[in-house]
């Protein structure tokens, strides 16, 4: 089967409903930083500070995981306004590799990454949501039995996160402007509840944190390779928080004016997250000495609590609850759009590539992503699949970078709307910390990092099947056409 090249635009006479393009530039940079902003600025820096020990160090890995991020953006942007389809990644490794390589990034995006992230996050919404209606929590069980030797248990709290999915694709089947709308609302929420964490923690408050720029770096490890390999086991921590900013490149089929939008929207909701998340740690650092931070989970609640008082606790969990609510819809939105790009080329289930002819979505790829979504909930099974695979994510983000080399050798004559600023350094840098992080793992967790590589196999007889399907497709029809 060739490799499948797309062209610039879907035929505007073509009878077949299309995507059609209603995201603007608010949309694109709030779809960046929607996400992207979830519970992770608030319960990550505890566990940074058990690699880096000093807070001085703790704010220069979430500055260097923030400029990593711009240098993946940079990339991407290129990637983005050159192909404006749906898919994002799929395709630009599909042009640059060929139909396979990019067929196992999206098998394994739908199976693992988006389906156990999207049950992740929903649960996680369950669990701040049950600190408002305990009797909803994930604490609540209804049912502990056996099934198949295996305990299993279901609570209230998983129930909710099923309902929340369900109603979040809802929302997004009825248009992608309707999402953007609830995404752009919950994002502009977020945005309000850090600027205002971060204005009162810097002029109120009871502070017991850093008090001179002496104490930064008090207590950091010495430089020396030690200290490189702890700072690169705290930026893989920092950078599955950043996680999530390629959103617009899935959406880039409807997205106004792509080759100005993206690029920007990129841009400036990269810049955005960072800011936001730096600032959020000087608050920590300047209400909390590093010892009580370390190792904890909910650093973001407890460094509220010290600044003003108990009834800060509820403030911030609802807080957490909102981003979580808003990191879902953004990737509920997104998901789809590269289940829509692999049925088009035939690589996947057919029926995902239906675009509904009154709402303009891929609805049939919106609720096969939330069935798959809703089992991995009520399973327990999700956190499993998703930190056995999601290592490997990184591998495909490295190909990504490169793909803009590969790509301006492969394609000179295609339009380049927009062109990687830093080229080749900045996807060089790009592809290369991203190829480190994967070496990291694999040797730091070999059997976990061998099973995840054995769960992406499984995608391969499935490859084959579909192609096998596909070229008896395309003899059928060229039969009926003769």
């Amino acid at each position: 089967m060739p490799t499948p090249t797309m062209p610039p635009e879907r035929s505007s006479n073509q009878e077949k409903p299309r995507l059609l393009r209603r995201l603007n530039l608010l949309d694109t940079t709030f779809l960046v930083i929607g996400a992207v902003v979830g519970s992770g600025i608030f319960m990550t820096s505890g566990y940074i500070l058990e690699y880096v020990q000093s807070p001085g160090w703790l704010l220069l890995v979430w500055l260097v995981g923030g400029l990593f991020t711009l240098g993946g953006a940079l990339t991407c942007a290129e990637l983005g306004a050159m192909y404006p389809r749906a898919g994002g990644q799929y395709v630009y490794i599909r042009e640059a590799y060929g139909a396979f390589a990019g067929y196992l990034y999206g098998w394994g995006f739908f199976w693992f990454i988006m389906g156990g992230g999207i049950a992740a996050l929903a649960v996680g919404f369950a669990e701040f949501f049950g600190y408002f209606v305990p009797g909803l929590s994930t604490q609540s069980l209804l049912l502990k039995t056996t099934v198949f030797g295996h305990p299993y248990s279901l609570s209230a709290g998983q129930l909710v996160a099923a309902a929340t999915i369900v109603f979040l694709t809802g929302v997004n089947y009825l248009g992608v402007k309707s999402g953007a709308i609830v995404q752009d609302i919950f994002t502009f929420l977020r945005i309000g509840s850090v600027l205002a964490l971060v204005v009162l923690g810097l002029t109120v408050g009871k502070r017991a944190g850093v008090t001179s720029v002496q104490d930064l770096f008090r207590g950091g490890p010495d430089i020396g390779p030690q200290a490189f390999t702890l700072f690169g086991l705290a930026l893989i921590a920092a950078l599955w928080t950043y996680d999530g900013w390629y959103a617009v490149n899935c959406t880039a089929e409807e997205i106004k004016r792509p080759e100005r939008n993206i690029p920007l929207g990129l841009i400036l909701g990269t810049l955005g997250i960072t800011l936001m998340y730096v600032l959020l740690n000087v608050v920590y650092i300047l209400a909390l000495p590093v010892d009580r931070m370390r190792g904890i989970a909910r650093v973001g609640e407890l460094a509220s609590t010290q600044l003003f008082g108990p009834t800060a606790a509820a403030v911030i969990s609802g807080a957490i609850a909102i981003s979580i609510f808003g990191c879902l819809s953004a990737n509920i939105l997104f998901g789809p759009r590269v289940y829509l790009a692999m049925a088009e080329d035939r690589l996947f289930f057919r029926g995902m590539s239906y675009i509904h002819p009154r709402f303009h979505v891929p609805s049939k790829a919106l609720i096969g992503q939330a069935v798959w979504s809703c089992l991995l909930c009520l399973s327990g099974t999700y956190k499993d699949l998703y930190e056995f695979v999601v290592f490997a994510l990184v591998i495909f983000f490295g190909a990504t970078g490169l793909a803009v080399i590969v790509l301006r050798r492969k394609r000179p004559q295609l339009s380049r709307p927009y062109r990687t600023w830093g080229y080749p350094i900045v996807p060089l840098l790009f592809a290369l910390i991203n190829l480190l992080i994967f070496l990291n793992t694999v040797i730091s967790q070999p059997q976990k990092s061998l099973f995840g590589l054995l769960l992406l196999g499984l995608g391969i007889p499935a490859y084959f099947y579909w192609q096998r399907k596909a070229r008896t497709g395309e003899s059928l029809e060229k039969g009926a056409a003769e």
